[in-house]
């Protein structure tokens, strides 16, 4: 006996003498629940509260890792019969990036060498079913599920539906047999299923039952209206939706055939009930109690294989009002009313006994009981004082007549347990004459599922107990018809019982993988139905045929990838799956082009069945062709396959400050650089709808002042990223470039956050050095590293649009700027100990551009700098003697001012000369000492050289007088 509260500790309480000690072991993780091995009574696994799965082989007193990552409720021990280990696990676990896959591993040796993925590649989270022989897995592409089998842990093969079925949702019914029950919701369906019922392999399916209600559970599970009878193989009860109204079906051989259920000839008085198929019928309620200590409103047993018990009503169709209790004892072929209201039944000593408990919230004191299969009953009371019941259990044994009940008193007492055992009703046991033959059949028809079975019942007038349960008596085959082969896979069944191919399927297609040479089985539009045991008849007639394979040319050729996407990502495996509808794929030549200047060729489609494994080492589109030839033709197809790569960042480069009526240009820089083919979405402005390009750069104007925001959006394949940059637009303004202390660049991360907070500390300080309003300045950090800045100066006007700066006032406080800077006035410190100087490079009346630095960007820069220093030396050089103003430079690139001085005749003699040229934001200062003749009295200089879009400007000091 094993114990445990996770609510209150992680603690194990083991009990090796039915609960008369237990032994405490500490646990280093909380369990969620546990699962038992179905055959090693000391193997455990156990799920955490962290998604870990635990195992232990020796009842919980030691426990090992096996994997981490797993799904809830997603984990199996092995099947006896189809693994081949004993303590091998199947889970599915979660990947660090989120995806779901099917592992195997065994429970004390489960590590990263010795996991196996029967599955290759991810697949649907929560999808992995392991049961009987089967294994079932989900994987959604291109926006529908797909289903995949493996019968016996062998290779997993695409399950096959109705071709235009089209699944939403599917669950697995049944898997006993060798064959799979499973209901389907279609592309059309809402809160309805179809039943559809498997060849052996699970791989086929044909339609069994349409428009099977559904509903949703508590916790919102699907409920599917489907109860399979227990002790009866191939009998299933099921609620159909016709018409708006849900009526109750029943079928004794696996969906071939379903009737309505007729309804019980009289009342509980014994008034005769006028109902007439198929206008009236009995209908039941099929929901299974998932409480293990409440019988549910359907109840059936193994070894009671004739005695169904349940809550409906009788009339045209199911309602959920005029509940009453029916019971048959006739394996659903009659059906006798027992209550008026729905009772809890359990089945004691083999069904030869049944209690009944009032399902009520009223606390009750008596129960009823049967020994004659529900026929009639007595009243018992089990307590003196009534109980609100929560629950009934049977002992376990077979030949157990105890029962106990457990509820309490009132809402604020504690449990109470009532034990309650039937033993001394009974005087004897049963003896063979005690028992009577009862034949299962089916409307009168004693042939279900290919035989004849007699089972061994107790007489209804005997009052004995029966102990263990004998089964069926004899079982005989019977001869085969056509009732006993239900429609192959693509074939339906039409009106006259033939079964004919539907439109969508070519009964050729099944010969594809056949060679010529060898055989195949033709089908005759038959299968018989799986476990059906009948001989002879018309068996040959209706079983496929062996036929000899035809030759044929290639067919109907596609190539895919195996996800069924059209996007592979750079460096990564992409397995591409040749498909060929018709032809010899043991005597085809396959030859593959991937569109990268690498083929591959392949003798037959055989040695494709896994795919084509292929690595793309550049991004593109990529034209993959397949050509496929045999002795009888060929066949070819294209697939157009996009490769890319993830796209991590979007960085969206423009100016931060621009003119009014300007052509702006912006730029989305992508790391990495090349991902593949990409969509952009711009918003910008007042616009309301957005502007989408293949480009990743536009232009625009702005025609009012103000700040705007401006938003790129790119699309890389699922992922989209953006960046947002906001832009200030002026007819006029100021641009200085700041640099720092190197100190500051030992503490730049390189980060929008950290650029964006240094900028405030920068403005903040330049306001406190200087006084000029906030409203004045902008501060933008630029990317990269030396760091640098940009300081903007705005013409600001307050609300009313009065007292706008002028070009004047934004130059005074430009100059005021500059002359704190130089003055080692503004400083801001950093952390404490770490002072950051502010310094001026240069001031421009341009906007400069948010850029990041890239090579082709600094060698074009190199170069314009080269070439416009060069021009400004032949300059200077060739006016360096002593000279007037007017020969010196020529007029065209001088100022009025300049002129009127020229004008004057005034000799200056040449002196040291500073050229600062400008060129896209980046200064570069030459110092130059003519030969000339030098006067004390005047000193001029050439104090700085700017390129603009025109010629060359020189602003030129000489003491007092400047231009």
């Amino acid at each position: 006996m094993l114990l445990t509260d996770p609510e209150i500790e992680s603690s194990l309480l083991i009990s090796s003498d039915e609960g008369a000690t237990y032994q405490k072991y500490r646990l280093n993780f909380y369990i969620q629940s546990l699962l038992f091995h179905p055959k090693q009574e000391d193997w455990i696994l156990a799920y955490s509260q962290d998604q870990k799965l635990y195992s232990s082989a020796e009842f919980g007193r030691r426990w090992q890792l096996i994997q981490e990552g797993v799904v809830p409720n997603r984990f199996y021990w092995s099947v006896m019969g189809s693994n081949k280990e004993p303590d091998l696990v199947h889970l599915e676990a979660r990947t660090v990036d989120g995806h779901s896959q099917y592992l195997t591993c065994r429970m004390q040796n489960c590590t990263e060498t010795s996991r196996n993925k029967p599955f290759p590649g991810y697949i649907d989270p929560d999808s992995l079913i392991v049961q009987d022989d089967y294994v079932f897995v989900q994987l959604t592409s291109g926006g529908r599920p797909h289903y995949y089998v493996s019968y016996r842990r062998n290779a997993f093969a695409q399950m096959k539906l109705p071709k235009y079925a089209l699944p939403k949702d599917m669950h697995v019914i049944s898997t006993d047999e060798n064959q799979v029950f499973a209901a389907v919701q279609e592309w059309n369906q809402n809160d309805t299923y179809n039943l559809y019922i498997s060849d052996t392999r699970g791989v086929y399916f044909t339609l069994a039952l349409e428009n099977v209600q559904s509903s949703r559970g508590p916790e919102g599970n699907v409920m599917i209206d489907l109860y399979e009878v227990a002790g009866i193989k191939g009998m299933f009860l099921a609620n159909k939706k016709i018409d708006n109204q849900v009526k109750t079906f029943i079928t004794y051989n696996k969906g071939r055939d379903w009737h309505l259920l007729q309804g019980p000839d009289t009342d509980l008085r014994g008034d005769p009930v006028h109902c007439l198929l198929p206008y009236c019928s009995l209908h039941l309620h099929l929901k299974v109690s998932e409480n293990p200590y409440t019988s549910g409103i359907i109840a059936s047993r193994d070894t009671a294989p004739s005695i169904i018990v349940a809550s409906g009503n009788i009339g045209s169709e199911l309602s959920d009002s005029d509940i009453s209790m029916f019971v048959s004892s006739d394996a659903g072929n009659t059906w006798r009313q027992i209550f008026e209201e729905e009772h809890s039944v359990l089945y004691l000593d083999q069904g030869g006994v049944l209690v009944a408990m009032k399902h009520t919230s009223l606390p009750i004191r008596h129960l009823w009981l049967s020994f004659d299969e529900g026929r009639s009953w007595s009243k018992y009371s089990f307590t003196s004082i009534p109980l609100f019941v929560d629950g009934v259990l049977g002992e376990p044994g077979e030949e157990t007549l105890i029962m106990t009940v457990f509820g309490h008193f009132s809402h604020r007492s504690e449990w109470q347990l009532v034990k309650v055992d039937y033993k001394s009703i009974f005087d004897r046991r049963c003896a063979e004459e005690d028992y009577r033959p009862w034949q299962l059949h089916s409307q009168g028809e004693a042939c279900i599922m290919g035989a004849k079975r007699i089972y061994k019942k107790r007489k209804s007038e005997r009052k004995c107990m029966q102990g263990k349960y004998a089964g069926a008596m004899e079982s005989e085959p019977c001869v085969c018809t056509e009732a006993d082969f239900d429609c192959d896979y693509g074939y339906e069944r039409h009106s006259n019982g033939q079964c004919l191919p539907a439109f969508w399927f070519n009964p050729s297609s099944l010969s594809k993988d056949c060679s010529l040479g060898q055989s195949y089985l033709n089908s005759t539009g038959y299968r018989k139905v799986v476990s059906n045991n009948c001989t002879d008849g018309v068996r040959e007639q209706y079983t496929a045929k062996p036929q000899k394979c035809p030759g044929k040319a290639p067919r109907g050729l596609r190539i895919v990838t195996a996800d069924g996407k059209l996007t592979a990502e750079q460096g990564h495996n992409v397995t591409l799956v040749v498909q060929l509808e018709e032809g010899d794929v043991q005597r085809t030549f396959i030859q593959v082009d991937f569109g990268d200047g690498i083929a591959v060729s392949y003798v037959n489609l055989s040695s494709m069945e896994d795919g084509i494994k292929h690595v793309y080492h550049n991004v593109g589109i990529f034209r993959v062709t397949v050509q496929v030839d045999n002795s009888l033709g060929s066949d070819s197809a294209v697939l157009y396959l996009h490769v890319t790569c993830p796209l991590e960042h979007v960085h969206l480069s423009l100016p931060f400050v621009t003119t009014k009526n300007k052509e702006v240009n912006a730029t989305a820089v992508l790391w990495p650089s090349q991902v593949g083919t990409l969509t952009y979405v711009w918003w910008y402005g007042n616009n309301t709808e957005p502007l989408i390009t293949l480009e990743g750069s536009i232009s625009f104007k702005f025609t009012s002042e103000g700040m705007n925001t401006i938003t790129v959006q790119v699309s890389a394949g699922n992922a989209i990223l953006q960046d947002t940059k906001t832009i200030a637009v002026y007819e006029e303004f100021r641009s200085l470039r700041l640099s720092f202390s190197p100190n500051l660049d030992d503490y730049n991360p390189d980060i929008p956050e950290w650029r964006r907070d240094i900028s405030r500390v920068i403005k903040k300080s330049l306001v406190a050095a200087t006084g000029v309003p906030g409203q004045h300045i902008l501060v933008a950090v630029l990317p990269g590293l030396p760091t640098a800045a940009e300081l903007f100066v705005l013409p600001y006007q307050d609300p009313t649009g009065e007292n706008k700066r002028s070009a004047e006032d934004l130059e005074q406080i430009s100059e005021l700027l500059i002359h704190k800077l130089n003055l080692n006035s503004v400083h801001f410190e950093l952390k404490p100990g770490v002072q950051v100087l502010v310094h001026a490079a240069h001031l421009t009346a341009a906007p400069l551009v948010d850029l990041t630095p890239s090579h082709s960007g600094s060698a074009m820069l190199m170069l314009l700098t080269v070439v416009f220093v060069g021009l400004a030396v032949f300059v200077i050089y060739k006016f360096k003697r002593c000279v007037s103003l007017h020969p010196c430079l020529p007029r065209h690139l001088l100022p009025d001012r300049f002129r009127s001085i020229c004008r004057s005749d005034v000799r200056v003699p040449c002196t040291a000369v500073m050229v600062s040229v400008n060129v896209l934001g980046r200064s570069r200062g030459l110092m130059f000492m003519p030969r000339c003749r030098m006067r004390k009295n005047e000193r001029w200089s050439v104090k700085s050289v700017t390129l603009k879009a025109g010629p060359i400007s020189l602003r030129l000091n000489s003491g007092g007088l400047a231009s």
